[in-house]
């Protein structure tokens, strides 16, 4: 990993500089784990209230944006200390917002406290976050373990751009198969164990206490994705080493926001924003602070709309069943991770905000979201998850595109799987009446 130019407590402070250079070092950007640890790990919620708040520079109960590209010194010297990592945002130092920006790196400090992390860096999308991770972790000839079943773009980015750009390579499992994972590792190759919390769009269930056993075993790297299940699901508590996110999805909740964040140990976050060997630092993939701070504001109600989410998906998923539709949702059951899942999660936050329905053909998919949608107004076909209106897609012949058919067939990837990332908008009686006379008026015309 690369070295760190002494920057191993550079994210943890908030105390404003007041004019000397020379002073106390307070490790309180984030409340410590000792201080934390019975809250984040049975509350999220309540470890993100337990966060240190930033107040804005008149006292506003919001933070101001600090929406400043690079940061003046009051003394000469002071610039070759912070590019020598001898002074940085631990001391409110800051030299240029690729590297730390105030406004995102609070925002780093929430992800932390919701993730259960010692760090956290917010990037400019869910992808620059994963790419980033992966390349600071693997070096030319590295390998990764993969889980089959990932989001599309997560999969090309294993499949095709890795190996032709730098020589990384990847083993995709069965995650659920855990000899195979255990057998696809290659010791002192393989640097990353990577998959999903819950899987894109399969909604498979990793067990992530004992995938983090086998790869730590071995000397690996657990990478979860939890884009599907923020507050459901806790893969740092379970195990993992990082965590990564779409911020896009739940936690920005309004679809109107691409952003990332990689969640993990000071050390690991710390060398990827090096000034010579960082993935983040050197491919610049930076949040702008406008967004940061309108993230920031989101955070706090995250825990009332997953619980929202959640109910709906279980209610719906319950009396879609009930009605004779081949449904997976992992809050049933029926469903083969039903009991792992409930092991692993976090109390009252249900069992995820997703559910699919498979169709069989893309055919009759299609049929059922052109009612869905513009029939019965119960949502909109739209890729993407975690908006208030309840969002459709045939997941093969969209976010799940860019794996061929056989990739497909192994990731268990039906082409008339329908994702639905069900919305909290109306009444939950009303969107339900909503469903069912779109099912009602696709009984009309052929049976299920």
């Amino acid at each position: 990993m690369a070295d760190t130019l002494n920057q191993n407590n550079m994210i943890f402070s908030s105390k404003k500089r007041s004019g000397s250079d020379e002073k106390d070092h307070h490790d309180d950007f984030f409340v410590t784990k000792k201080q934390t640890k019975s809250l984040i790990w049975e509350d999220p919620a309540a470890a993100l209230a337990n966060a240190r708040h930033v107040f804005g520079e008149h006292g506003g109960v919001n933070m101001s944006i600090e929406a400043s590209a690079t940061f003046t010194v009051m003394e000469p010297e002071t610039m070759r200390r912070m590019f020598s990592g001898e002074l940085g945002p631990d001391r409110d130092f800051f030299i240029y917002s690729r590297h730390f920006n105030p406004t995102v790196l609070n925002l780093g400090r929430l992800m932390a406290a919701l993730e259960g992390t010692e760090a956290a860096y917010c990037t400019a999308s869910g992808m620059s976050a994963i790419s980033s991770v992966l390349l600071q972790l693997c070096s030319s000839g590295g390998h990764v373990v993969a889980s089959r079943t990932l989001y599309g773009g997560t999969h090309a980015l294993l499949t095709h751009f890795l190996p032709r750009a730098c020589n990384i390579t990847t083993s995709f499992v069965d995650i659920r198969d855990l000899q195979m994972v255990k057998e696809a590792i290659v010791e002192g190759r393989t640097k990353v164990l990577y998959f999903e919390s819950m899987s894109n769009p399969t909604l498979t269930v990793a067990n992530v206490p004992e995938l983090s056993r086998i790869a730590h075993e071995k000397g690996v790297t657990v990478v979860v994705d939890n884009t599907f299940a923020p507050m459901v699901l806790s893969p740092a508590k379970l195990g993992a080493d990082v965590v990564v996110h779409s911020i896009s999805k739940y936690i920005s909740g309004g679809a109107d926001i691409i952003a990332g964040a990689v969640c993990g140990p000071a050390n690991l976050v710390n060398s990827m924003m090096d000034l010579h060997q960082g993935a983040l630092m050197l491919l610049g993939p930076t949040m702008n602070p406008k967004v940061a701070f309108e993230l920031s504001e989101r955070l706090p109600h995250l825990g009332l709309r997953m619980k929202e989410h959640c109910k709906r998906a279980l209610e719906y998923a319950t009396r879609m069943t009930k009605l004779g539709l081949k449904v997976i949702y992992p809050g049933l059951e029926a469903h083969p991770d039903h009991t792992l899942l409930k092991s692993m999660a976090n109390k009252d936050y249900g069992y995820g905000g997703i559910l699919c329905v498979d169709m069989e053909t893309e055919e009759r998919a299609n049929r059922l979201l052109n009612v869905l949608q513009n029939f019965t107004q119960f949502g909109f076909m739209a890729v993407s998850l975690g908006y208030y209106e309840t969002l459709m897609s045939c997941s093969g012949s969209s976010t799940s595109s860019e794996l061929n058919h056989e990739e497909k067939e192994l990731a268990g990837i039906s082409p008339g799987l329908v994702r639905m990332s069900i919305g909290y908008n109306g009444s939950l009686e009303q969107k339900w009446s909503q469903l069912e006379k779109a099912l009602s008026r696709m009984q009309e015309k052929m049976a299920f």
